[in-house]
């Protein structure tokens, strides 16, 4: 596989091109997004997901729609593109990312008071896409941090997608065994489902197919069995959003891996970029946890799997005690406890 192999998203002149992962891995089909509301709509949808793809899917929002403001003067610009932000801001609650990269293109129209809206439409557009690059650069840097602390030979479990399609490109945990696998072809990835939403299956597979990477698909239900017949090494999963103490909220079902992990004495190993860190809170009780349409919890492909009228619940990610991580693996090194003090190292780096 090379880099850029398929972008889960990219731009080309005016137009934002998303790959729908909602039809993924059957079809291979690219969304044409002109407007922000497009993208807007991709995130809210999951044709875009991974926290730090939808980071940029949101940077690239805020300069399709600057293109589309129309206003004489800066100050009603400002005015307009303030509640742009807060539109695209919200489209997905959980992950860190989103709210961080709205940020750093905010930045530069309070960075830049003295320039025109011409101007402002074009340092928006410049800064979306130093932040698509910036991403890749950071995922290749987990990458060569994390594949330290994948053992020779390693089988490693992985939950939900945080791969290339989850990101920019080359993705976190993903990206992680990518880095080992490239200096040791013997490891293995086992590859849980993922319910609801079927990510593991449907992407992580994908992807690992794709990269020439070993793969067992496995139903989230088999991974305690697998851990007690000592058949997984080392756990490597994503974030959405870290709080200042070390908890990670990650895709529902990732605290289970967790605990599951700490009885088996299996480290624990969380990957994410800097981005993915809110040190506003200062625990994960405190995480804002998204509650998804409970048909996706009842309904597979459109088609009922249980019985009509059955209430669900159907929370898309749960939150992760820094007790049961080993580490936590970023652009800038391998964060360990206190996590507290080490997050706050990080963030300054």
């Amino acid at each position: 596989m090379t880099e850029q192999w398929l972008p889960p998203i990219y731009r080309d002149g005016d137009v934002v091109f998303i790959l729908d992962q909602r039809l993924l891995p059957h079809r291979e089909v690219f969304l044409r997004c002109t407007m922000a509301k497009q993208v807007v709509n991709a995130i809210r949808s999951m044709a875009i997901r991974g926290a730090p793809a939808i980071g940029v899917a949101g940077a690239m929002a805020l300069a399709l729609g600057a293109r589309t403001i129309l206003a004489a003067e800066t100050q009603t610009f400002r005015q307009k593109f303030i509640r742009m932000c807060e539109q695209v801001r919200t489209a997905r609650p959980t992950a860190n990312n989103l709210a961080w990269a709205v940020e750093r293109v905010y930045s530069v129209v309070v960075e830049n008071p003295g320039a025109t809206v011409a101007e402002l439409q074009t340092l928006i557009q410049e800064k979306a896409d130093e932040l698509l690059r910036e991403d890749v650069a950071t995922n290749l840097r987990i990458g060569s941090w994390g594949c330290k602390v994948i053992p020779h030979g390693a089988r490693v479990l992985t939950y939900c997608n945080a791969g290339a399609l989850a990101t920019a490109d080359y993705g976190t945990a993903i990206g992680v065994i990518r880095s080992a696998f490239a200096v040791d072809p013997t490891i293995q990835v086992f590859s849980c489902e993922t319910r609801p939403f079927l990510q593991g299956a449907r992407l992580t597979s994908y992807e690992l197919m794709r990269a020439g990477i070993p793969v067992t698909l496995i139903t989230d239900n088999a991974a305690g069995s697998l851990m007690q017949q000592k058949r997984i090494d080392v756990v490597v999963v994503g974030a959405d959003r870290i709080a200042a103490n070390g908890d990670a909220a990650n895709k529902i079902g990732t605290y289970t891996m967790a605990i599951l992990a700490k009885t088996h004495d299996i480290p624990f190993y969380v990957a994410a970029p800097r981005s993915t860190i809110d040190p506003s809170l200062p625990d994960g009780s405190e995480i804002p946890i998204e509650q998804r349409d409970p048909k996706e919890v009842t309904h597979f492909q459109g088609r009922p799997v249980a019985p009509t009228g059955v209430n669900a619940l159907n929370p898309a990610f749960d939150v992760t005690p820094n007790k049961y991580i080993t580490g936590i693996i970023t652009e800038v090194g391998i964060l360990a406890k206190p996590y507290g003090k080490a997050i706050r190292k990080a963030l300054e780096e």
